[in-house]
């Protein structure tokens, strides 16, 4: 007598390599039954050739969104806001319309489909590669000002801090011999930033890409053979929210206090040659990087159901680990108190 098989832990083991394409299928794209899956914890993202080109594409890339993240709606805010970047010749890579429609679905998953592009990492130590950046983020903001998200919601103290702050402790997801110097730590962070401009929302709230570090920028160098063109290519719009403008900007900073400075100034000269940039917003930067830095653990550990992420972050939830964010959260209301950056 045959064991009864067990139910998928998780929605992504359904996922196998067939139902991706069969849902290729679905929308008239067939694959050649290779499939390369690619760096995303979020989503499943697969680069797929093409046994015939179609529009000039011989290979694309599928996402499958995770299941219960977005709502219809809010994934259809993310691709028109793509569509309105790309008509504006601004180079972001946006899904395909295929059938009618960008969101297709299939097997019960939420799916679309991208052309490929090919690039490196842009290197962020080149002043004119950073300048060439802040062009574009300024193009990207010019349209994201036009007018506001519907569905997609705020990047903001209470999303990403105080919510997050709350389910971990509500959930005990912090060990207890660290639970009580995590949560001062996280507290006086949150403290410090609700008495900022962060805290009482005195900045303008723009649609912004959201998550725009280096992994989410492909760079193609002048002199390389490329349909796309040279330059900046930004992908995964899957974080867009609305937000200050320099969200779209800290990300691209690292180093040294001095070094720091000297990039975002470049970034800035790049963005005013197309829009003007609030330099208010510079004393944001500590308090939204202290909010990635709590939001982050949440996301962690919400995800952590997921088989990729053990595998991938073993080191998640240890004391260790809370003990260094109890270090780095503290270090961050010191870094809120100094002044801010300036270009």
């Amino acid at each position: 007598m045959t064991a009864p098989q067990k139910p998928p832990s998780h929605p992504y083991e359904q996922l196998t390599p067939d139902v991706v394409l069969d849902a290729l299928a679905s929308v008239g794209l067939h694959g050649d039954g290779r499939l390369m899956a690619l760096s995303s914890y979020e989503n499943r993202v697969y680069q797929i050739p093409l046994e015939d080109a179609v529009d000039g594409h011989a290979v694309v890339v599928a996402k499958f969104y995770r299941p219960g993240r977005w709502s219809e709606a809010q994934i259809g805010e993310e691709h028109s806001f793509a569509a309105e970047l790309m008509a504006a010749e601004i180079p972001v890579i946006g899904p395909l319309p295929l059938l009618g429609a960008t969101l297709h679905h299939f097997a019960g998953f939420s799916f679309s489909v991208s052309p490929r592009r090919g690039g490196r990492p842009p290197e962020l130590d080149n002043f004119e590669v950073l300048e060439w950046i802040g062009r574009f983020l300024a193009r990207i903001h010019a349209v994201g000002a036009t007018r506001p998200f519907v569905s997609r919601p705020a990047l903001d103290l209470a999303s990403f801090g105080s919510e997050s702050c709350d389910w971990l402790l509500a959930h005990e997801k912090v060990p207890l011999d660290v639970q009580s110097s995590w949560e001062k730590a996280c507290r006086e962070a949150l403290a410090a930033i609700a008495q900022g401009p962060l805290g009482t929302g005195d900045f303008r709230a723009i649609r912004l890409h959201g998550d725009c570090h280096p992994g989410n920028i492909l760079w193609t160098p002048v002199d390389a053979p490329s349909s796309a063109g040279p330059g900046p290519h930004f992908v995964d719009l899957d974080d867009a929210r609305s937000g200050p403008s320099v969200q779209d900007l800290w990300m691209l900073l690292s180093g040294e206090r001095a070094q720091r400075t000297q990039q975002l100034s470049a970034l800035v000269d790049g963005y005013e040659q197309f829009r003007s940039f609030d330099r208010r917003e510079l004393a944001l930067i500590e308090p939204l990087r202290t909010l990635r830095l709590i939001h982050y653990s949440a996301w962690l550990a919400r995800r952590f159901d997921d088989p990729i992420f053990p595998i991938n972050f073993p080191w998640f939830g240890s004391s260790d680990y809370w003990k260094g964010q109890v270090q780095m959260l503290q270090d961050q209301v010191e870094a809120m108190q100094e002044e801010p950056l300036y270009a």
